[in-house]
């Protein structure tokens, strides 16, 4: 008798601990999270006028960009194509990330944001010259930092 009340003294015990055992409430990223100088490298892609050189910083599937123009992309096959188009008026461009880029690790995830310093020539000629917010998330796919989700967006003038 004494034996079993001690054994389910035990596994009372346990069985209280695990309950009130503190819970992960995030799981941490591994390895170290992207910083200004990837942003800065997304955003030179991206200064090349061809989105084939930003594919690798893009997770492949059913993802939301939101971008200047048009409003909206369901993926990154889709966003690919569609700023090709826009892209196409462009000669040159220059993208700078500005010192106010924020990087923040949530779990599996890290958001960022920054705003984006655009100096651009159109094959016009015109010379075109702004500032672009830009909202981003990554997650870690196949040891690499992949956007699921961007904004970019310039304040009305």
């Amino acid at each position: 008798m004494y034996r079993r009340l001690l054994a389910m003294l035990a596994f009372l015990m346990v069985a209280i601990s695990l309950i009130a055992a503190p819970k992960k409430s995030e799981k941490k990223s591994s390895g170290p999270v992207p910083d200004k100088a990837y942003l800065q490298k997304i955003w030179d892609g991206w200064a090349t006028l061809d989105p084939a050189n930003t594919a690798q910083f893009y997770a492949p599937g059913q993802h939301t960009f939101f971008d200047i123009a048009p409003l909206k992309y369901d993926s990154w096959d889709e966003y690919q194509a569609g700023v090709k188009k826009v892209l196409a008026d462009f000669k040159s461009a220059k993208l700078t990330v500005n010192d106010d880029a924020q990087l923040h690790p949530a779990g599996e995830y890290v958001w960022g944001t920054a705003t984006v310093k655009e100096d651009a020539i159109m094959k016009s000629g015109k010379h075109e010259m702004a500032t672009f917010r830009w909202t981003v998330v990554f997650t870690k796919q196949d040891g690499k930092w992949l956007i699921v989700h961007e904004h970019v967006s310039e304040p009305l003038s």
